[in-house]
């Protein structure tokens, strides 16, 4: 496999370019965002990545990878595009099967086809079947089995954004086959830059176990965020009680936070959920208790508010995570657009790693993106949504005498 199209040139999918490029193959990137397309062809990463600008460069200068806003002929194929849930919570496969329909006029007869997207269990074996209804002229693994013309497989990321380039190459990888012959031949693809293991299991063993993965993750994050909330009502600190509680042998409890943000976490345990909605009341409840928090953040501060004219409420942090600039599910904008809705006062929004709102708040006049001096000097209350290395090294002298909620336990694990 000499040339390969990587479709989505996003979180996933351009990391995935830049390190196949890296090793020599001949890849193509695809985007339908000319802009996105502009970016990369100028040899930059269009989001925050380590590491990712000087790898793009580089293999940018070198010629082995190059942005386009379509699919060429191509010896592997990779899908990488979003798969987001509508607002009832179904997943949405329109970008899945754009990406589809846009490959298969340029598919030839020994191609590979890896879905790399997060996607509901069966969505490997629909886009054979998509592809074959396109392609009469091929054979597909669906139907005609080992002796198929083109190899279909699932093979979905596990990276952690902020370290996307180091756990592509380092995690072992979990590549399922609608064949065994269509999981061997992704697998001498990933093996071209995985130093993980790569695992070869069926394709609805492999769709499942990365929905798995992060609704174990959601789960354990809910039960450390109703803890929280039991806490609240009780009178106990969270955080020491979880440190408490985590010198048992055989407990492990994460520590709770604002909600839970990113494209992973906060969408694919819904997955699970709509194919099963009558046998997954737990996994369904942790995403509830997590989508709640936001809220109870903001009726802490709500109530803090109380009796103060005209409050002045400093959010410091937008990210999901610290120290990146991904806002993609953030519940820190939801803390904020809570209180756009219910504050009668206003809100100064810190965050070091973007120079402007997100459309979503900057919608509403009652909210105003500044620096942390000016955050901290202006507001009454102060709520850290993002622990960023650099609000630690906010000094005590500068929360004296105004009301702290620290819904991260970076600062003062009382408040």
């Amino acid at each position: 496999m000499n040339r390969v199209c990587v479709i989505g040139l996003g979180y996933v999918g351009l990391p995935t370019a830049a390190v196949l490029a890296s090793r020599g193959m001949e890849v193509v990137g695809v985007d339908i965002d000319p802009a996105r397309v502009e970016v990369v062809n100028s040899g930059r990463s269009p989001f925050d990545e380590w590491g990712l600008d000087s790898l793009v460069a580089n293999v940018v200068s070198a010629g082995t990878l190059t942005a386009r806003g379509e699919p060429s002929l191509a010896d592997a194929y990779i899908v990488a595009v979003p798969t987001p849930i509508r607002t009832n919570q179904s997943p949405d496969l329109s970008y899945v099967r754009a990406a589809v329909d846009s490959l298969a006029p340029a598919l030839r007869r020994g191609n590979l086809v890896v879905v790399e997207s997060t996607c509901p269990v069966g969505t490997t074996e629909e886009v054979c079947a998509r592809l074959a209804a396109s392609r009469r002229d091929l054979t597909f693994p669906h139907t005609a089995g080992e002796a198929s013309d083109v190899h279909v497989a699932y093979c979905a990321e596990r990276i952690l954004p902020g370290n996307a380039l180091e756990e592509l190459i380092a995690n072992d990888r979990i590549i399922g086959g609608v064949t065994p012959a269509c999981a061997e031949a992704a697998k001498r693809l990933y093996e071209a830059f995985a130093e993980g293991v790569c695992h070869v299991t069926s394709v609805r063993t492999a769709e499942l176990t990365k929905l798995a993965e992060n609704a174990f993750r959601d789960v354990n994050v809910a039960f450390a965020n109703e803890l929280s909330l039991v806490c609240r009502s009780l009178g106990v600190d969270p955080w020491e009680l979880v440190g408490l509680a985590n010198r048992h042998p055989r407990v492990e409890i994460l520590n709770p936070g604002p909600g839970v943000g990113g494209h992973c976490i906060p969408v694919d345990p819904w997955f699970i959920a709509a194919a099963a909605p009558d046998l997954t009341p737990l996994i369904q409840t942790a995403r509830q208790v997590n989508d709640g928090m936001p809220k109870a953040i903001a009726d802490r501060v709500i109530a803090e508010c109380e009796g103060l004219d005209n409050p002045v409420v400093a959010c410091l942090g937008l990210a999901y995570k610290a120290n990146t600039a991904d806002l993609r599910e953030s519940p820190a904008i939801e803390v904020i657009k809570e209180l756009q809705k219910r504050l009668k006062g206003r809100v100064v929004v810190v965050e070091p790693s973007v120079c402007k709102l997100p459309d979503e708040i900057a919608a509403h006049t009652n909210a105003k993106l500044v620096g942390i001096g000016e955050g901290l000097a202006a507001s009454d209350v102060v709520v850290l949504l993002t622990d960023h290395d650099t609000f630690a090294e906010i000094g005590e002298e500068s929360l004296v005498s105004k009301v702290v909620i620290d819904s991260r336990g970076m600062w003062d694990r009382t408040g």
